[in-house]
């Protein structure tokens, strides 16, 4: 098959181009080629900046292919230019969606692609729906060959998946975690949340390339194992060699005192998920996730212990976490003092 992927050197989607190349498919990355240097053997690499509308018709001119997929498409925009650069060039368009799209507050754990879309707390998850709502109406006026895919939260070597930490730099947490500094866990870490390892993720997207079985419909691809987060906090930091000492906070303060966290956490993480993965199991027979957090997140810190250059702090959010945790047992203390006069 030949396919092409619009990006392919993310966090989610370097398993998938690996997983791609080791299945010997044709398979080339549109990208700036700012991240392409270490691409597996048998990948090609097309520099074009897919903003560049114009030049990305240039160079996809005469160019077609069994299956794209699109992993940094975020704005109706974005899809717009999609649908009139690969009309007619393709047999199936993926659009990489986000789990974070399903309903929020959710009126049922358990998680079906049936589940509504709706998400008024994080503008990144309410572009996801946009995208998806103008590819069904492509699909469905034109018969434009589209298949959305919803990965939910997704880790793999280079990321380790907490519910409060630095993106850019992940390695922070764990850093508090072994220097034995409080770390922070929304609500009172009961709540279920789904890891998925960038490896499981890439299986369930292989099956669906060129599966037209998969046209017209949105798939979530996650791993079985719903954990609670201080389950999940706590296997990290077995992993890491050290105890967490946690501090449980709401997420309601926590996204008062940080306005940025108010999507991710309350938009997000904050609410419990068990995904039902039948529909993916169905197009794509044999699909189990095979990584246990327990296990990928030991070759997580592996990799980052591997070298210490790895191991970044992201100071600012290290003294925010400092003077968040400060404040609510201030705050603690204070009403303890005012209700039971001590």
């Amino acid at each position: 098959m030949r396919i092409l992927f619009i990006g392919g050197t993310g966090i989610i989607s370097t398993a998938s181009t690996q997983l791609a190349a080791e299945r010997g498919m044709d398979l080339t990355l549109l990208n700036r080629g700012r991240r392409s240097a270490d691409l597996p053997a048998g990948v090609k690499s097309l520099t074009v900046d897919i903003e560049d509308a114009a030049c990305a018709a240039r160079e996809l001119n005469r160019l077609s292919f069994d299956a794209v997929v699109n992993w940094i498409a975020f704005r109706p925009a974005d899809i717009e230019r999609d649908l009139d650069l690969f009309r007619g060039r393709t047999r199936q368009y993926i659009f990489i969606s986000s789990a974070s799209a399903y309903q929020k507050p959710a009126t049922e754990y358990r998680i079906t692609e049936s589940t509504p879309l709706a998400n008024p707390y994080w503008e990144y998850s309410r572009n996801k729906i946009a995208c998806e709502e103008r590819l069904m109406r492509a699909y469905r006026e034109e018969g434009f060959p589209m298949t959305i895919v919803r990965p939910s939260h997704t880790y793999g070597d280079t990321y380790i998946p907490l519910a409060l930490n630095s993106h850019a730099n992940s390695y922070t947490v764990i850093d508090r975690m072994r220097r034995g500094k409080k770390v922070i866990v929304p609500g009172d870490g009961s709540s279920l949340w789904v890891v998925t390892h960038n490896s499981d993720f890439a299986k369930g997207l292989a099956g669906l390339l060129g599966n037209e079985q998969a046209i017209g419909h949105a798939f979530h691809i996650t791993s079985d194992e719903a954990m609670s987060w201080d389950q999940i906090y706590r296997v990290a930091g077995a992993a890491a060699g050290a105890e967490p000492v946690i501090v449980h906070m709401s997420s309601d303060l926590i996204a008062a005192c940080w306005p940025d966290s108010l999507g991710g956490l309350i938009g997000d993480k904050s609410v419990s998920v068990v995904f039902d993965n039948s529909k993916i199991k169905r197009a794509v027979p044999g699909y189990c996730a095979t990584v246990p957090y327990r296990e990928g997140i030991r070759r997580t810190l592996a990799w980052f212990d591997a070298d210490p250059k790895r191991r970044q702090i992201d100071e600012e959010t290290d003294a925010r976490m400092d003077q968040l945790i400060d404040a609510y047992e201030r705050g603690t203390r204070e009403a303890v003092r005012l209700i039971q006069g001590k």
